[in-house]
C-alpha cells in the first residue's frame, strides 16, 4: 500500500473562507490524500465569511505534512506575533515536499523566515509589503521557487490547488479535477485585479493606502525579530 499524501492546513481566526475551501476542495479528491486542518486547539474558528470552521488536529499532534498550506485573511497578520504558529510551520516545512500558501498566507511563511529571498506572491493589496520580508514579490497568479508554491488573492486558490495537483499528481489528475470542478471563469466583468480595464482605480489606491496604513507595523515588527534591513 502507498503511503498517504499528507497535506497540513494552518488555520487561524478571521482566514479568508475561500483560501482555505477553494484549495481543499481542489485537494479533497488527490490519490492517497488525508489533509488535516491545525489550529492551538479543537475550537470554532470564525472566517472573514460569517461562518466558523473546526480544526481536525493541533499543533502538538499534528503529522508531518508532505504540503503545508497557509490560507489568507487579514488574521494572517496577527500570526506574525503567534511564535507557536510560526514554530509549527518551520518545523512542517522541513521535511514537506512543499510549501504553500495563498493570498497573505505568504506573509506568514515569510514571518517564519520560510521565504527569506524567494520568489512569492500574494494579495494586490499587499502586495508591495512583501520585501519587508525579505521576499522576492512576483505580480503573478501562481509563483513557483523550488519548493515553495504561493497563490496571489483569494480566487487564484484554484489555480494554484490545480499547479500544486498538477506537481503531485500528473497534468492528467489535474486537468480532471478542473473539468470535475467546472472550473471555467467567465465573470460578468473585467475588474478582477489592479491592472484590469474594469477595475477602479480610486479603489486601488485606496485599498493599498489602507493596508499599508493597517498592516504595516505588524510585518515590519516581523522583519525586526527576523533581522532583515
Amino acid at each position: 500500500m502507498s503511503e498517504p499524501l499528507r497535506i497540513v492546513h494552518l488555520l487561524f481566526p478571521d482566514l479568508t473562507a475561500l483560501d482555505l475551501a477553494g484549495p481543499a476542495q481542489v485537494f479533497s479528491h488527490l490519490p492517497g490524500v488525508e489533509q488535516s486542518f491545525a489550529w492551538h486547539r479543537i475550537e470554532s474558528i470564525p472566517t472573514d465569511a460569517g461562518f466558523a470552521v473546526l480544526p481536525t488536529t493541533t499543533f502538538t499532534e499534528a503529522s508531518p505534512a508532505d504540503v503545508v498550506f497557509v490560507p489568507g485573511g487579514e488574521g494572517a497578520f496577527a500570526l506574525l506575533e503567534d511564535e507557536v504558529a510560526l514554530d509549527f510551520l518551520r518545523r512542517q516545512a522541513v521535511g514537506a515536499t512543499l510549501v504553500t500558501s495563498v493570498c497573505t498566507g505568504s506573509f506568514v511563511l515569510a514571518g517564519a523566515g520560510l521565504l527569506t529571498g524567494r520568489r512569492a506572491t500574494t494579495h494586490w493589496a499587499w502586495f508591495d509589503l512583501l520585501p519587508l520580508l525579505g521576499v522576492v514579490p512576483v505580480r503573478e497568479r501562481v509563483v513557483r521557487d523550488g519548493t515553495v508554491i504561493t497563490g496571489a488573492g483569494v480566487t487564484s486558490g484554484i489555480d494554484f490547488a490545480l499547479t500544486v495537483t498538477a506537481q503531485l499528481a500528473g497534468v492528467d489528475v489535474a486537468r480532471g479535477r478542473q473539468l470535475t470542478l467546472e472550473y471555467a471563469p467567465q465573470p460578468p466583468f473585467d475588474a478582477g485585479g489592479p491592472d484590469r480595464p474594469d477595475a477602479d482605480p480610486r479603489q486601488v489606491a485606496a485599498a493599498r493606502v489602507a493596508m499599508a496604513a493597517r498592516w504595516g507595523p505588524a510585518v515590519t515588527r516581523a522583519a525586526q525579530r527576523l533581522r532583515l534591513p
